[in-house]
């Protein structure tokens, strides 16, 4: 009989997990603080996962609501200066939608969800999907849905060196608006105009503010770092529990959904009585630090520079010319 799985996070990637699992009728719990539908600080633009992912997970029917993107314009300063399409076409889907269509299609399958609790106990057979790791990075995540938002690209990306935000559309006709911005206050009604006039992006704010917010989609999140997250002893983590992408690169939703993906296989060993769980725990890191590395320390990179409004002249000279390929950067973060 195979060993029950715990997943502590009902995310992306708890649940994509979830759902590898029930594939291998391995019995999972799922236990989530919250309860879905819901919203969470996401810049919900979806690129670099593959269709085959999908079907893997045998989810790629919950993405036909989402739209279709093809073409990014970058600004600064009120002015677009860059453009480009994109080298494939990206997903534009909400979270409200998503998280909740996962937890059904899991339910669906027989998977166990546990709303309204918050899972506490370490030890074998538990895996922590829970999210961010609290920490001290100075960093204030700001995210809403607008409607009556015009849009000049598929995915706008307004940068400063106070910080960047990202704007695209959702299913319904709705913008998702999402951003990172240096320290910061938790949010209140005006936070998303109020961060983009703090960090210089005063036009953006003046169109926020013309738009209409989504009564419950504002949502905030401060206390916390980019990149690999620190794991306490042998903990099995994935998600943003293991390691957080920079959001400029549209690549979270997919890393997340990759990363439930990647260690289903460990764990069902696990499951089955094939692996300890410390050999499991090892070999689920591995896997991770194999897939997400080298994207992590590219994306690190060029948030810097982006952040930089010497680096964003450099960026634009190296593009502009020749010397560098926006479809070479794009790949690099994904």
């Amino acid at each position: 009989m195979n060993k029950p799985i715990t997943i502590a996070g009902g995310g992306l990637a708890g649940l994509a997990l979830g759902l590898a699992l029930r594939q291998r009728d391995v019995p999972v719990a799922v236990v989530e603080a919250s309860a879905y539908p819901r919203h969470r600080v996401c810049g919900e633009f979806i690129s670099g996962i593959q269709r085959e992912e999908l079907a893997q997970l045998e989810v790629d029917e919950l993405f036909r609501p989402a739209c279709q993107h093809t073409s990014t314009a970058w600004f600064e300063d009120e002015r677009a200066w860059f453009r480009a399409t994109l080298p494939a076409p990206a997903y534009g889907l909400s979270r409200h939608y998503l998280d909740d269509a996962l937890a059904r299609k899991f339910v669906a399958r027989g998977g166990e969800l546990r709303c309204g609790q918050r899972h506490e106990r370490d030890g074998e057979g538990v895996v922590w999907a829970s999210g961010r790791v609290r920490s001290d990075g100075g960093w204030l995540g700001l995210k809403a849905h607008f409607e009556e938002l015009d849009l000049s690209a598929d995915l706008e990306l307004h940068m400063q060196d106070g910080g960047y935000i990202g704007l695209t559309r959702v299913e319904g006709g709705r913008v998702n608006v999402c951003g990172l911005f240096r320290g910061g206050r938790a949010p209140g009604t005006d936070a998303l105009p109020a961060a983009c006039e703090a960090a210089g992006m005063r036009g953006l704010a003046g169109r926020l503010r013309r738009a209409r917010v989504v009564p419950g989609s504002l949502k905030g999140v401060t206390h916390f770092k980019l990149g690999w997250q620190h794991v306490e002893g042998n903990r099995v983590c994935i998600g943003d529990a293991a390691a957080i992408i920079p959001p400029f690169t549209g690549n979270g939703m997919s890393m997340a959904l990759q990363s439930g993906l990647a260690a289903a296989a460990d764990l069902a060993a696990w499951s089955a009585g094939e692996l300890s769980w410390l050999d499991t725990g090892r070999r689920i890191r591995a896997t991770h630090r194999r897939r997400f590395s080298r994207r992590l320390r590219w994306a690190l990179v060029l948030q810097a520079v982006l952040l930089r409004r010497a680096g964003r002249r450099l960026a634009l000279g190296l593009l502009a010319s020749g010397l560098t390929r926006f479809e070479t950067l794009y790949t690099k973060v994904r």
